[in-house]
């Protein structure tokens, strides 16, 4: 076994109590690293064709990846996927913490968790020995209360948690996984199925060191970053994300009410630099992480926000804020606060809660659907309140707990033009009409719009372009086009990206190209190289993708909402939509750059031969 891994995958099937150990060989960690790889692996061979993801028949998968709890930054990290019920494609969730890392400390790479529990149950891990415990007097309860409970149980102090509260057990399509309090596995509806298993938590203890091939170089690569933190990551780690609003909010990079205006006069008031000047009370970090980059705020007044819970990034500031028109930060930190102690995704919300403010407007829905209130933009108390009836499934919440696809088929009367969703799956903030290739990596990402795992137009640094040198890309190219090279660069940096997946590993940490690769060299012993992990991301791609066609998605399915074919109302994008006829253009040219049918999109005989994966054509 080589170094980086226990070379041990957990299986537990919840109705039957059975506990199970897999041994896989070399190879097969070689070929699919951890993470992203393994789950679409294991969801492709293993689940049926076509399950409800709600149902047992659906697997819950952790997965590490080789670097996982290593001792470098961006190592703190682990992935969860199942087939998503949000979009009933492949669904996967990356999310940060301690929590991977004592997994792996634990003794277990991965853990498949099959079938449905009887009545509420949560899995106790410790240094290799597995019990599946009662969980009925903890279902219900708020996550700080889950983790206090379990604690004084088990007799336990230094416990990691992956948990889910009220949205993953009242089923909310968004439902995330919470670690530890305030780390989300936010997308993709992971934690409703993990709520439709009766599984209240995985809680995980392990004292065993992890092994790599060589702690000398990963020390001197760890000790580069901690010299070079001012030159290198000084916004992240003074301010966490969200420090550069204003300039998002001139280019027209903020989406505001809906997706639909681009004016917000009081974006200054929700920016990150704000919260270090208000309610911040710390920063948090990951195993192993110097750039601490995770808020941690206290507001007392009007609301009572418990700093345990974190703080809000970038994207709940928006969805939650200008998204819904709320420039109340107190009022988005309380929103921030339940979405934790609830396990709801902050993004899929703060979008669904927009959607419906504006359905609200257009008089779609009137008082008598809210419940005799109003829903209007800007309305904090409002905003609040929707978040509660959403994570109880109360009232309107219960449609809206469908997420946007559903609420909108429900709602009906021209609301399907209102919801801004992709394969069912609410659009991250970061804007399609200002960034065309980010559009196009929304439109074929397989499990809905990804924000990570994708070519931001306007952000490529000096550094990224240096690093696509090694590539093979040379040239820059103007942010405006959506050609053939652009379609090159963005195919090249998203499988590159797309390895942290695999790997698992944070995008934050400023690791170059051959820095990564000198990490996953120390780590785990092999002779990799650049090519190799192009690769294996690529395989991970392709699986997913197949996952997706097996499923009933086609090319159809690639393609973004209504909203983003229209200009924005006023501001930078007042005359700046997404062509269609680009749009699909760039499709095709992506599908056969990535050697599959230029049409269907469907990867092709030889392009599975080329990538080792021949059997998955048995699938299509």
């Amino acid at each position: 076994m080589p170094f980086g891994y226990t070379g041990q995958i957990l299986r537990i099937d919840l109705s039957k109590n059975k506990i199970s150990i897999d041994e896989p060989l070399e190879l097969f960690y070689r070929r699919y690293f951890g993470g992203r790889g393994f789950i679409a692996y294991f969801l492709l061979k293993e689940l049926e064709p076509r399950v409800d993801p709600l149902s047992p028949m659906n697997k819950l998968i952790f997965a590490c990846g080789p670097v996982t709890g290593a001792a470098i930054s961006g190592s703190g990290r682990n992935s969860v996927g199942a087939k998503s019920p949000l979009t009933g494609a492949y669904g996967e969730s990356e999310v940060g913490g301690f929590w991977g890392a004592e997994l792996k400390r634990a003794g277990f790479d991965a853990i498949i968790i099959e079938d449905k529990a009887k009545s509420p149950v949560y899995l106790w891990i410790c240094d290799g020995k597995v019990e599946i415990k009662d969980a009925d007097h903890l279902w219900g309860m708020e996550t700080k209360e889950v983790q206090n409970t379990i604690c004084d149980e088990l007799g336990e102090k230094s416990l990691r948690f992956a948990q889910i509260g009220l949205g993953g057990e009242n089923l909310v399509r968004y439902a995330s996984i919470i670690n530890d309090m305030n780390h989300a596995a936010g997308r993709c509806g992971i934690g409703a199925v993990m709520g439709s298993k009766n599984l209240k938590a995985v809680v995980v203890k392990g004292k065993r060191a992890i092994k790599v091939a060589n702690s000398d170089r990963l020390g001197q690569l760890q000790r580069w970053l901690i010299e070079n933190m001012e030159k290198e990551v000084r916004g992240l780690h003074t301010y966490g994300t969200g420090y550069k609003m204003d300039a998002g909010l001139e280019i027209g990079n903020i989406p505001v009410h809906n997706f639909r205006d681009s004016e917000f006069p009081n974006i200054d008031a929700i920016s990150a630099q704000t919260i270090k000047e208000t309610v911040r009370v710390g920063m948090g970090t990951c195993f192993a992480c110097p750039i601490a980059c995770k808020k941690e705020v206290k507001v007392e007044k009007p609301w009572d926000v418990d700093p345990v819970y974190g703080g809000p990034e970038y994207e709940t500031l928006i969805a939650l804020g200008s998204n819904c028109g709320i420039d109340d930060l107190k009022a988005i930190c309380k929103a921030n606060e339940l979405c934790q102690k609830y396990s709801l995704d902050t993004i899929s919300i703060g979008v669904t809660i927009g959607f419906a403010m504006e359905c609200f407007e257009k008089g779609l829905l009137t008082e008598r659907d809210t419940g005799g209130g109003p829903l209007r933009f800007g309305d904090s108390n409002a905003m609040l309140h929707m978040v509660e009836l959403i994570a109880r499934r109360e009232g309107i919440g219960d449609i809206l707990a469908e997420g946007v696809r559903r609420a909108a088929e429900k709602i009906s009367n021209g609301a399907e033009k209102l919801a801004v969703h992709v394969k069912g799956q609410e659009v991250p903030m970061h804007e399609p009409r200002l960034k065309k290739a980010l559009g196009l990596g929304y439109a074929v990402s397989p499990t809905g719009p990804d924000h990570i795992n994708n070519m931001h137009d306007t952000g490529l640094t000096s550094r990224d372009l240096e690093d696509l040198k090694s590539f093979g890309v040379l040239e820059k190219v103007p942010i405006e086009d959506l050609g053939a090279k652009k379609i090159r660069m963005y195919i090249y940096l998203t499988n590159w990206t797309s390895l942290n997946n695999c790997l698992v590993m944070c995008v934050f940490p400023p690791w170059n190209n051959h820095q990564k690769e000198e990490i996953i060299k120390a780590t785990t012993g092999w002779n990799t190289t650049t090519f190799e992990l192009m690769k294996v991301s690529e395989r991970a791609i392709n699986l997913a993708r197949i996952y997706n066609i097996r499923e009933g998605f086609t090319e159809k399915d690639d393609w973004l909402p209504e909203r983003f074919f229209h200009p924005k109302t006023s501001g930078t994008l007042s005359e700046t939509s997404v062509d269609r006829k680009e749009l699909e253009a760039a499709r095709r040219t992506y599908y056969g750059m990535m050697g599959w049918d230029e049409e269907k999109g469907i990867p092709t005989q030889s392009k599975l031969e080329e990538l080792d994966i021949a059997w998955a054509a048995d699938a299509i």
